[in-house]
């Protein structure tokens, strides 16, 4: 019976910026000396979710939620869903947990996104393989929300903040995109300026010339800095990815710190990098990523430019409603169809409803989550999940504790 919710296992990614405890501290597992960076919870092909509990004679043991959707894209996803989107989940929902900076990095839009997967098949290069850039041909816009204070940087600066910051600081890089800056304060500008500072990884003489904008930035900071956020930022970058121009760049970007429960939307093109903090992720099911630098993983700064947004403008920030007897349901709307997030505190006092169709994700956070469907109740403790299919239909929420849920709108 497709009819009922399903228990998941999920994808834990260990990539060098993570954290070594906080998922494992969610999960309730060991942690094992790796950085768990980022939980994945859907079904993309490169880390689906698995089926923990399907029962005798109705889906095999183990199952991939991706294969679950694809053996009955109208009762997983219901016709108005599989209709838009085709036999897939559309959405990706990630705890991401970040102890140092994420790359320098823009998620392709729809057509850079189709045009680059198909152009790296042609190249011959396999699913997977850490030589692409595309891994699928989907857009990936995303939404965090803060679970602890998260720390970040998006879309550009103004020119003029940008000439600003780097009043009084010295070396030949700093004085490029000055000279850049002063003589075009439009999107040409700062995309001339920008690309420089990346392209200036491959020049023998970078090191040295970085160093000598890195010495400006410690004596601005020695001498009580106007700008010491923006400063200690440049300094904390060059500590973790050491000869790295990306570090100079963050003086391009918008520093931006949320507290918990605030939220952030990263519309595709838009440069950013996460700096440090605990937090859900949700966007589209994509896993593209162009990297620039601040990373260990495949820079590919032509691509990243070609599908980057360079106009300025400050960090975009979801509709968010609130409702409940008390006020503890917080939904999380942004301009794309994929995805909308809903952050609740459930209790005894109130049993809340939920997104009533299509397909759902639901995580605790903490404490215990009774998930009341038509057929069947299931209870989430803390770290455990679940999808909720169309099939199921309408969906309340009881028990006491903190818990997330994503559906398409």
């Amino acid at each position: 019976m497709h009819n009922r919710h399903f228990r998941l296992d999920n994808t834990v990614q260990h990539y060098d910026w993570g954290s070594p405890t906080r998922i494992h501290e969610l999960l309730g597992s060991t942690p094992d000396g790796r950085p768990a960076a980022e939980l994945w919870l859907g079904a993309h092909r490169s880390a689906p979710s698995t089926v923990l509990d399907a029962a005798p004679g109705d889906v095999p043991e183990q199952v991939s939620l991706a294969d679950l959707v694809q053996g009955d894209p109208e009762g997983m996803l219901g016709r108005r869903v599989a209709d838009a989107f085709g036999p897939r989940l559309p959405y990706l929902l990630k705890v991401l947990a970040a102890d140092r900076a994420l790359s320098l990095q823009v998620h392709p839009r729809p057509h850079h996104a189709r045009a680059g997967f198909n152009r790296e098949n042609l190249d011959g290069l396999p699913h997977g393989s850490p030589d692409r850039s595309f891994h699928d041909d989907q857009h990936k816009p995303e939404m965090v929300v803060a679970l602890s204070q998260f720390e970040g940087l998006v879309g550009f600066r103004t020119p003029r903040a940008v000439l600003s910051l780097l009043d009084g600081l010295d070396g030949p890089l700093v004085a490029t995109v000055r000279s850049v800056l002063a003589a075009d304060r439009s999107a040409r500008g700062i995309r001339a300026a920008f690309t420089g500072l990346v392209a200036s990884r491959h020049d023998a003489g970078t090191p040295a010339a970085l160093e000598a904008s890195l010495e400006s930035v410690r004596r601005r900071l020695d001498g009580g800095s106007p700008y010491e956020r923006a400063d200690r930022t440049v300094m904390l970058l060059a500590e973790q990815h050491p000869g790295d121009p990306g570090a100079l760049v963050s003086l391009l970007l918008n520093r931006v710190t949320l507290e918990p429960g605030e939220s952030l939307f990263i519309p595709a093109g838009v440069v950013h990098a996460y700096v440090s903090g605990l937090g859900i992720e949700v966007m589209a099911s994509s896993d593209n990523v162009l990297r620039a630098g601040l990373t260990s993983k495949r820079v590919d700064e032509a691509a990243l430019v070609e599908c980057a947004v360079f106009e300025p403008s400050g960090p975009t920030v979801p509709t968010v409603t609130t409702s409940g007897d008390r006020g503890q349901v917080h939904t999380y709307r942004v301009p794309v169809e994929e995805f909308g997030l809903v952050v609740a505190d459930v209790d005894e006092e109130e049993t809340l409803t939920f997104p009533s169709e299509g397909p759902r994700i639901v995580l605790c956070l903490d404490g215990k989550a009774v998930l009341h469907g038509t057929h069947d109740d299931l209870v989430l403790a803390r770290g455990e999940s679940a999808f909720v299919p169309h099939a199921a239909g309408p969906l309340q929420v009881g028990g006491h504790g903190h818990v997330v849920c994503v559906w398409t709108p």
